[in-house]
């Protein structure tokens, strides 16, 4: 594992952040490339990439806060201490979500086909994240004898961080791949909380950094069903408003 890339002074750049950072700028310019043949100006995607980074980010902190109250309440101090790792993604998702509809509300952007084009992005985004992930040593698997060595938790375990990233790639592509045949406004959005939401409830067995609280699930799991459920009802719905209209 590798927590710090380097020390320049008294600057400490983490591998957490870092990925976090390369995740934006890659999304930022792949994104931008589209909008552009959508004739959607590079400001308008560099100001939704800004927003949807800073209230994702703050969202899923929040969110793992909460989640995990007893121990930050013992320790405030790790609350800023986000190199330690300590996002939860769903959290990221409701609070970003709730933001990029008022973004492009204000900006009178075609909703459903911007969210459309964002889609993909937000997979590859996680995907990218989740080697930082990696490198830190955090959202760890469960202990297994042929996995890998984690020196911070001086066991072989599950690289979950890594199925993760396989697997978010995997949904970038079928995304792109069916952002062709879409029929419907706001589908490619609707599959991706599909994909996503099932992506990490699966992985969630494999992971030991949880509580189990529900049913033999975890908050994650029982959340991404939450997840999951909502986004085939919408879908359901923009069916039927398709035949009505």
């Amino acid at each position: 594992m590798l927590p710090v890339i380097c020390k320049i002074g008294p600057f400490t750049i983490y591998s957490y952040g870092l990925m976090m950072a390369v995740s934006a700028i890659v999304c930022s310019i792949l994104l931008s490339r589209d909008a552009r043949v959508k004739g959607i100006s590079l400001e308008v995607v560099y100001d939704f990439i800004f927003w949807m980074v800073l209230t994702g980010i703050l969202g899923a902190r929040i969110f793992y806060i909460l989640l995990n109250f007893e121990f930050f309440r013992r320790n405030p101090s790790e609350i800023v201490m986000l190199q330690n790792g300590g996002l939860a993604w769903q959290g990221g998702l409701i609070v970003s979500t709730l933001i990029a509809f008022y973004f492009i509300k204000r900006k009178r952007l075609p909703t459903w086909m911007f969210l459309d084009l964002v889609a993909p992005y937000i997979a590859l985004g996680q995907a990218i994240g989740r080697i930082g992930c990696f490198l830190n040593g955090c959202c760890y698997g469960k202990p297994v004898s042929w996995g890998i060595y984690f020196p911070v938790h001086q066991a072989h375990l599950h690289p979950t961080q890594l199925y993760s990233a396989v697997s978010l790639t995997v949904i970038f592509f079928i995304l792109k791949a069916f952002q062709k045949y879409a029929k419907i406004p706001g589908q490619v959005l609707i599959l991706y909380f599909v994909l996503a939401s099932l992506e990490r409830f699966i992985v969630e067995f494999f992971r030991a950094d949880h509580k189990i609280s529900f049913l033999g699930l975890s908050e994650f799991q029982v959340v991404s069903m939450g997840i999951f459920l909502v986004a085939i009802l919408a879908n359901f719905c923009l069916k039927a408003k398709r035949k009505s209209g």
